[in-house]
C-alpha cells in the first residue's frame, strides 16, 4: 500500500505525519523530501524496540553521527532523572540547536525525548517514530511532552511539536495482541467523540484491524489521526475543543496512578476502563441516550476491550481513586472536571461534579 501523508498545521510548527509500510528503509530520502537536515543524532529508544528494526534505522541514517540513549520506557521511569540523563548527553555531545533528537518507541518514549528537546538550548528539532499502535494514533500528535511525579501523571510538561512523525505499520507486527488492543481503544475514542460515520466502520471491521490487515490498519490510523488532526489544529494548547479528546482520561490516570503504574494496567487499558467508566457516568447523568451507550459497550464487548473495573480494582480502592482524580490537571476548582458523551460523535467539555456525586458512582459500579 502507497504511504499516506497527513499535514498537521499549528501556530508552532507545521509537520506531516507518513503511515504505511517499510518507511524506516526511507529515512534518508523521508528527511531530504521533508526539508529536514542536520549533521547529528540523539536517538533515543525503548529497549523493547527490536533491535533488528533499531538496525534498519540507522543503516538508513546514512552519513549521520548517531548517538544513543537506551531506555526501559515505563510510566515509573517517565520522570525528570531520565530527562537528565538525555540532557547530560546531548550537552556533553556538544548538540547544535540545528541537530536533532530522534525517538523510537511508544508513547512514553516520545514523551520524555520530546521534553528533553523542548528543553535543551530552549529547543532542538525532535522526529517522532512511534513504534506501537497507541502512539501512532494519539500521542504522536499535537505536541504533549511531559513527565509523572508522584503527586500524579504528566504534571511536569511543555507543548512542543516534532518536525516528522514516521508511523510504520512494520513495527506493529513486533507487539503482543494486548498492546494492539489498547491501540485501538484510542481509535475507538477518536469515532465516538467525534465522528460517527467512522465508528460505524470500526463496528464493521474492528476484527481486520485488530489482527492488523491491510488496507484496513492502515485506514484506522489514518482517520484516527485526522480526527485528532482536525482538533488539534483548532485548539493547540488545549483551551477549548481539544479538551474532548480527554474523555475518559481523568478516570484513567487516576486508575493509573492508583495502582502504582504497574504493568497489570498499562495505560491503554486504564484509557479504555476510563472511556468505559465516563460512558457509564455520562448515562447516569442522563447526557446519552441508552441506545448509544448501548451501541458503545456492544461494541466494546464484540471487540473484547477491557471494561469491567472491578477486574481491577474493589471497594478498598475508592477513596485512592477519589483522591488522584482530585489532583488531576484539568481540574479548575474544588469540583472534579469531566468531559463526557451526548451522542456517539459529539463530546461535551468541562463539567464538573463534587467528590460525593463521583464517588457515590463509583461505590456503585465498585459493588455491582
Amino acid at each position: 500500500m502507497k504511504p499516506i501523508k497527513l499535514k498537521i498545521k499549528t501556530k508552532l510548527e507545521n509537520y506531516p505525519i507518513i503511515i504505511g509500510s517499510n518507511l524506516i528503509n526511507k529515512l534518508n530520502s523521508l528527511l531530504k523530501n521533508n526539508s529536514i537536515f542536520f549533521n547529528q543524532c540523539l536517538l533515543v529508544i525503548d529497549k523493547n524496540v527490536p533491535n533488528k528494526l533499531v538496525s534498519r534505522i540507522t543503516k538508513s541514517l546514512k552519513n549521520k553521527k548517531i548517538s544513543y540513549f537506551r531506555f526501559k520506557a515505563s510510566e515509573k521511569n517517565k520522570n525528570v532523572n531520565y530527562i537528565n540523563a538525555i540532557l547530560k548527553i546531548l550537552l556533553n555531545k556538544n548538540f547544535s540547536r540545528q541537530d536533532c533528537v530522534i525517538t523510537i518507541g511508544g508513547g512514553i518514549t516520545g514523551d520524555v525525548g520530546g521534553f528533553a528537546a523542548s528543553l535543551y538550548k530552549r529547543g532542538l528539532s525532535f522526529i517522532n517514530i512511534p513504534t506501537t499502535l497507541l502512539s501512532q494514533v494519539d500521542s504522536s500528535i499535537g505536541g504533549k511532552t511531559g513527565v509523572n511525579t508522584k503527586e500524579g501523571k504528566n504534571l511536569i510538561g511543555s507543548f512542543y511539536q516534532p518536525k516528522m512523525v514516521i508511523s510504520d505499520t512494520e513495527f506493529l507486527k513486533s507487539l503482543p495482541s494486548r498492546e494492539i488492543v489498547c491501540g485501538y481503544g484510542e481509535i475507538f475514542k477518536h469515532s465516538i467523540i467525534l465522528n460517527k460515520k467512522f465508528f460505524n466502520y470500526l463496528d464493521n471491521y474492528s476484527k481486520e484491524i485488530l489482527n492488523l490487515e491491510s488496507p484496513f490498519i492502515e485506514k484506522a490510523i489514518y482517520e484516527s489521526c485526522k480526527i485528532k488532526k482536525t482538533i488539534v489544529e483548532k485548539d493547540e494548547n488545549e483551551k477549548g475543543i481539544r479538551k474532548i479528546l480527554n474523555f475518559g482520561h481523568t478516570f484513567a490516570h487516576a486508575f493509573e496512578a492508583s495502582f502504582g503504574y504497574s504493568k497489570k494496567l498499562n495505560h491503554g487499558e486504564a484509557v479504555i476502563l476510563g472511556i468505559v467508566t465516563a460512558l457509564k457516568f455520562s448515562l447516569k447523568t442522563k447526557l446519552i441516550t441508552h441506545k448509544d451507550c448501548d451501541l458503545i459497550l456492544r461494541h466494546v464487548f464484540k471487540s473484547k476491550l477491557p471494561s469491567n473495573i472491578k477486574d481491577y480494582f474493589s471497594y478498598n480502592d475508592l477513596n485512592k481513586i477519589l483522591r488522584f482524580m482530585s489532583k488531576d490537571k484539568k481540574n479548575i476548582s474544588k469540583k472534579i472536571n469531566l468531559i463526557l458523551l451526548k451522542k456517539i460523535g459529539s463530546a461535551v467539555i468541562d463539567k464538573e461534579y463534587s467528590n460525593s456525586k463521583i464517588k457515590q458512582f463509583l461505590k456503585k459500579e465498585l459493588s455491582n
